[in-house]
């Protein structure tokens, strides 16, 4: 039987240069690693026997109209002005059970006019953690891409060495980015610009009043999405434009990691070496993203004056939105349903024990969830004052232990554990991501078989920075 998709495009309908038509290259020799059984029946798919050689571009099914899309971007704030899908090809969209288009693309797919020189392949780290990264954000409840498929090529990849080759199969809301709009914005191209912003609108938010209700969305879902991102102790790792999705899901997971031990200024990405995409400087560079998508903007104002004063008072509104949304995720994590401003001292107070003492992030707050996590703490007294504090603060929250419980995950997948996946498949050992896969799909659910994932890195484990993968 043959795998049927079936295929609803619109964004290849469009014209005025968006994107190139580009077939995958097709994989010489793919082996299936993982299907996500479950989201390809929300898709509508229907399963065949040749899903390997449709996830790897050996074989293009019927209806996909596989492209490249263009963009440009901010890469760590400096402007690039043409980036554009250079190891990606969308195959093309559905609509899902729940009514939702869909974005279907392979990603390292080889070549495309926007490969700059590169080879478009990926290897299988990079696919295997962005499988496992996205599908535990999307058990946590985090706005993401997810993983459709994993899948071997049977070809070598090369890193500073050769690397098994692999083809990530990734599903999103859509591909358009703060990019896409930078790019015609950037060019001068009008036309263009207007077009997008119409398909984007109705694609993502339906009752935008135009460019300016468009920007006033975008910024409302990142001001959603990143204080999620901190309530897990998550690092994106390289928040560039063309990295920031309109839709507002998290989005291409490359240097990217949870924290262990607490740090607010933890950076993981290799390349990240002043910080700026560090843990607490997330919800500044997202007002600094959405200030680039207001710019890009601009030419569609009839009034571009006016429009920066009104777009400059919706950005510093943002930080405020920003600081409720963090407000409102942390005082969850300790059973306070409706926070008040004096919250967030005893919030802070607590980050900074945890701190001081390089408590770990997920253990701590699974420890709270529990009622005490005086064993994570260096200072027991000064945490015995806070927790005093807190008890106090909750005695009248009926449900604080239950909001806690969902809020609070028992597991999340920790840097050391996915290095150790990557290591183990190379070899041609996939146990260990096949386990991880399973067991981050409940990750609020305490069970005896996972204490080994739950644990913090030894010393000789500490992953102590991560790489991009390209």
């Amino acid at each position: 039987m043959k795998t049927r998709i079936p295929f609803d495009n619109s964004f290849a309908a469009l014209t005025g240069g968006f994107f190139s038509h580009q077939a995958p290259e097709p994989a010489p020799a793919p082996t299936l690693i993982a299907y996500n059984l479950a989201l390809g029946a929300e898709l509508g798919i229907e399963a065949g026997d040749d899903l390997a050689e449709i996830f790897s571009g050996a074989s293009v099914p019927g209806g996909a109209e596989p492209l490249a899309q263009l963009y440009a971007g901010h890469q760590f704030g400096n402007y690039n002005p043409q980036l554009g899908d250079g190891r990606a090809v969308l195959l093309g969209e559905v609509i899902s059970a729940h009514g939702a288009r869909r974005d279907i693309q392979l990603k390292g797919s080889g070549r495309t006019p926007y490969s700059r020189g590169g080879d478009g392949k990926a290897w299988l780290g990079p696919v295997l953690r962005e499988y496992v990264v996205s599908e535990a954000m999307h058990a946590l409840g985090i706005p993401t891409t997810r993983a459709l498929a994993a899948t071997s090529t049977g070809e070598s990849v090369y890193r500073e060495g050769a690397k098994p080759g692999a083809i990530v199969t990734r599903v999103a809301a859509s591909h358009i980015r703060v990019g896409t709009f930078q790019v015609f914005a950037a060019r001068g191209q009008i036309e263009q610009l207007q077009t997008l912003a119409e398909y984007t609108i109705a694609r993502h938010y339906p009752d935008a009043n135009g460019p300016e209700g468009l920007l006033q969305a975008a910024m409302d879902a990142q001001a959603s999405l990143i204080p999620k991102w901190m309530g897990v102790g998550f690092i994106h790792g390289v928040m560039n434009t063309d990295n920031c999705q309109i839709a507002g899901e998290t989005i291409d997971y490359g240097p990217c990691a949870f924290m262990d031990a607490f740090a607010s200024d933890r950076v993981f990405s290799s390349i990240d070496r002043n910080g700026r995409y560090s843990f607490a400087n997330q919800p500044d560079i997202a007002i600094w993203n959405m200030a680039q998508l207001a710019t890009a903007l601009l030419p569609l104002m009839p009034d571009p004056d006016a429009a920066v004063e009104r777009f400059t008072v919706m950005l510093h509104a943002m930080k405020d939105d920003l600081r409720a949304g963090w407000l409102s995720s942390f005082a969850a994590k300790l059973g306070i349903a409706a926070p008040i401003d004096a919250d967030a001292a005893l919030i802070t107070d607590l980050l900074a024990l945890m701190e001081t003492g390089g408590a770990d992030f997920t253990n701590t707050f699974n420890a709270l969830t529990r009622g005490d996590a005086s064993d994570e703490m260096t200072d027991r007294s000064a945490y015995g004052t806070w927790h005093a504090r807190w008890q106090e603060r909750i005695k009248g929250e009926s449900g604080a232990q239950a909001l806690m419980a969902t809020s609070n995950p028992v597991i999340i997948p920790r840097n050391h554990r996915i290095e150790q996946m990557i290591d183990a498949a190379v070899a041609g050992d996939f146990a260990l991501f096949q386990r991880l896969d399973t067991a981050l799909k409940t990750p609020f659910t305490e069970r005896a078989n996972i204490a080994d994932l739950k644990r913090p890195p030894s010393t000789q484990e500490i992953v102590p920075a991560t790489f991009c993968g390209t």
